[in-house]
């Protein structure tokens, strides 16, 4: 059947899936709001498009044949598809209302998402959001969460993945420190600094840099103060303790006014926490109105500060010199 006799003959596909449903021609014609003729009169124009005799009637009953029995099941997947298309129209014309729940990694909800969540709340009088702030790899649907934030260069299978923005750890100084020694250039030149790391797994002082697609470099870094949470390697940075490995987005601002300058920013620096941020949520979730402006409005917020980012990176370039002494 080509696609003009098929669409043809959908209305019919309707009648004959209710008359088999209900048994009858008069029940299928008041549910329809058409006479029993009628109805009758769509089946057999069925019947007849695609050769087949779909029921066997006689005066007591009616019965599915063979063929019946196969187009019946079709009809109804058909049917039910174009309920769910209704469905899902319905759901977008909907006000946005209700609570959101997000999960995002900690360092990341306080420095981006905050911000532009309070904006939304403004913008969307009738949602509310319930930010969880977790580091943990949540699975929304076991843990009834809305949305999910992760940084990772690969995002897990079964959920909608829609990338937010690049991410990439740095190496930061305040100016006054790099003032007291020799320039860094190459990262072996790290050996003769302070460095605030990680320190949640061993190999953590183990910073590794790439530098186009052949220089490599690895170094055993140490220094005099360790932590797992990014905001405070930035603050010992400003404090002048040493040079610290922090997210781009941490070091936006100091970067911006001056605080902290760039360390090796001509070298890629390969921490575990780099690649995208994703927002991830079951394909069901976009359908919620809530859902739906919440991760509209992260991906439009965020796309253009991705842009920015990207034009504070390439303007910072170069390699941190002290700065000549007065």
């Amino acid at each position: 059947m080509g696609t003009n006799s098929f669409l043809k003959v959908l209305p019919e596909m309707v009648t004959f899936l209710r008359v088999a449903e209900l048994g009858s021609f008069s029940a299928a014609a008041d549910l329809l709001g058409m006479t029993p003729s009628a109805a009758s009169r769509q089946v057999k124009r069925l019947e007849k498009e695609i050769g087949v005799q779909l029921l066997q009637r006689t005066t007591r009953q009616l019965r599915l044949t063979e063929p019946g029995v196969e187009a019946f099941a079709r009809c109804r997947e058909l049917v039910l598809a174009a309920q769910g298309t209704m469905d899902v129209a319905q759901q977008f014309s909907k006000k946005p209302s209700g609570l959101v729940r997000i999960s995002a990694p900690k360092a990341f909800a306080r420095r981006v998402l905050h911000p532009h969540i309070l904006d939304f709340l403004q913008r969307h009088p009738e949602v509310d959001v319930q930010l969880i702030v977790d580091d943990r790899d949540i699975d929304p649907i076991r843990e009834g969460v809305d949305l999910v934030v992760r940084l990772t260069t690969k995002p897990p299978e079964g959920l909608v993945a829609r990338q937010l923005m690049p991410v990439a750890h740095i190496l930061c100084a305040s100016p006054n420190y790099l003032a007291e020694g020799n320039a860094v250039e190459h990262p072996r030149d790290l050996l003769a600094r302070s460095c605030l790391s990680l320190g949640e797994h061993e190999r953590d002082n183990h910073w590794r840099f790439k530098k186009g697609d052949e220089d490599e470099a690895e170094v055993v870094v140490r220094g005099r103060y360790v932590s797992n949470h990014s905001e405070v390697r930035l603050e010992a940075a400003l404090a002048g303790l040493g040079v610290a490995c922090v997210p781009a987005f941490m070091a936006q601002e100091a970067l911006e006014d001056g605080r902290v300058v760039r360390v090796l920013a001509g070298w890629e620096f390969q921490g575990n926490y780099r690649g995208h941020a994703y927002i991830l949520y079951p394909p069901s979730r976009f359908t919620v109105p809530k859902c739906r402006v919440l991760i509209d409005h992260l991906l439009d917020v965020l796309a253009a500060q991705g842009d920015g980012r990207k034009k504070l990176s390439a303007s910072s370039a170069g390699s941190a010199r002290p700065r000549a002494r007065s």
